[in-house]
């Protein structure tokens, strides 16, 4: 491998370190005659209260949290840390699209060897798939973002605009807003690389493909498929029609704009309901949800933005220990749960408790006492298998910087895949990975 990139040089490094081996690099682990202490990096809101649930039912096993930075913060120093060969917690928090590098870099324990295959039922098929190679169990699913369309109820009733139930049909509907409300527009792209993956996946794109168990430097990656592109075209047209607004998402701007009537929609996820419940207080009871637009009619494609998991790393001295931890925080906890669901509002992904009425029949007074776990929980059972690349940081980045520029002017927007395409390919194999579409 090269040692121009941050990903070969990371390789190496582990490598010098025997690989990560458990005993040789680090790891918190027990006190002699008192229960195993187990470290934890986490960024989940209100996981106080959830390590606190768990300490209590567990005399044995007391876990230690530190929040060390949301995402790529935390990314950063785990990298650090598996390059130094110490420093590393014994569990870490990590999103799905992350899995892969985690794998690749030989960081991760199989859970598997640890008991961890017997919760294959508990989870969502889809991204049980993920958190395993087929082979060995990498990560416990905790929460997901299937995606539903936000809508403002009041708006489209009170113009008569149908409610679009395939992209067509949303076309049609941006201009009818923008001919209401010429300061009105049907959303805002917002140039993140999660939520337009999330889009992609629900086109039927299946952009990548990786097996750390079959064929550990071999990837494939095709943005440039028609049902990618198809994404690209729509939205593209809306933005350069002045149809989509192009704030970034979560910005005080972005806010503003979904909570005075300027933003009409939101393609948004599982976890949404919280954000805005908490976000937006002048529109509160105004909101709706519905399913995602189809692209053909009839259809029944999903998609899903953002999710996370917790993983064993291979500095934990005590990885059977670290297992039960990454399997039993959220798992099947009841208080857990009441905490997930409750206070941080995560989009659980146990069947069990996503299936529980007291999840799916939840009123909720944002939306108008609309129960909007009744769509979502459908559309996470229906979500098909999708993969993410070893690198996949690189790609949403790509993403995010050439929607930027086709949204500044400076890019074409039918050329924003083919420049992602290029480059996604040529850093994938400056790492010494073999590409194929």
């Amino acid at each position: 491998m090269p040692g121009t990139t941050w990903l070969a040089k990371l390789r190496a490094g582990l490598a010098a370190c025997g690989l990560l081996a458990v005993a040789a690099c680090g790891g918190a682990s027990s006190d002699d005659g008192g229960p195993v202490k187990v470290s934890v990096w986490a960024w989940y809101p209100e996981f106080k209260g959830v390590v606190e649930a768990f300490n209590a039912s567990h005399k044995d096993i007391q876990v230690e949290w530190t929040n060390v930075g949301t995402g790529p913060d935390q990314y950063a120093k785990l990298k650090t840390a598996f390059t130094a060969g110490k420093g590393a917690p014994d569990v870490a928090m990590v999103e799905f699209q992350q899995i892969p590098t985690f794998i690749i870099l030989d960081a991760l324990v199989d859970m598997g060897e640890h008991g961890a295959n017997e919760d294959k039922g508990l989870y969502a098929e889809w991204a049980w798939s993920q958190a395993t190679d087929g082979q060995k169990v990498y990560a416990i699913p905790v929460d997901g973002g299937p995606m539903a369309l936000m809508y403002r109820k009041d708006l489209f009733d009170q113009h008569g605009i149908p409610v679009p139930t395939t992209w067509a049909e949303y076309a049609d509907a941006a201009a009818k807003i923008k001919a209401a409300d010429p300061n009105g527009h049907i959303a805002s792209f917002g140039s993140d690389g999660g939520w337009i993956n999330g889009l992609m996946w629900q086109s039927g794109c299946r952009p990548y493909g990786y097996s750390q168990a079959t064929a550990k430097d071999q990837v494939k990656i095709n943005l440039t498929a028609p049902e990618c592109k198809r994404v690209f075209d729509l939205y593209g047209d809306l933005v350069e029609k002045g149809l989509m607004a192009k704030d970034p998402f979560f910005t005080a701007d972005a806010t503003a704009a979904l909570d005075s009537g300027k933003y009409w929609t939101w393609a948004a996820a599982g976890w949404t309901p919280g954000y805005v419940a908490g976000s937006l207080k002048n529109t509160a009871g105004k909101w709706a949800v519905a399913p995602m637009p189809q692209w053909t009619a009839g259809a029944d494609e999903q998609g899903d933005w953002g999710g996370s998991t917790f993983t064993v790393t291979k500095q934990a001295k005590n990885p059977k220990a670290a297992t039960i931890v990454a399997r039993e925080l959220f798992g099947k906890s009841k208080p857990a749960w009441d905490i997930g669901l409750n206070k941080a509002f995560l989009y659980p992904l146990v069947k069990d408790v996503a299936a529980d009425p007291a999840f799916t029949g939840k009123a909720y007074e944002f939306f108008n006492g609309q129960k909007v776990n009744e769509i979502f929980v459908p559309v996470s059972n229906k979500l098909g298998e999708f993969q993410y690349t070893p690198f996949q940081d690189f790609v949403f980045g790509e993403l995010n910087d050439r929607s930027a520029e086709a949204m500044s002017g400076s890019r074409s927007w039918d050329s924003v895949l083919e420049e992602t395409q290029k480059n996604v390919v040529a850093y994938a194999e400056q790492q010494g990975f073999k590409v194929s579409k």
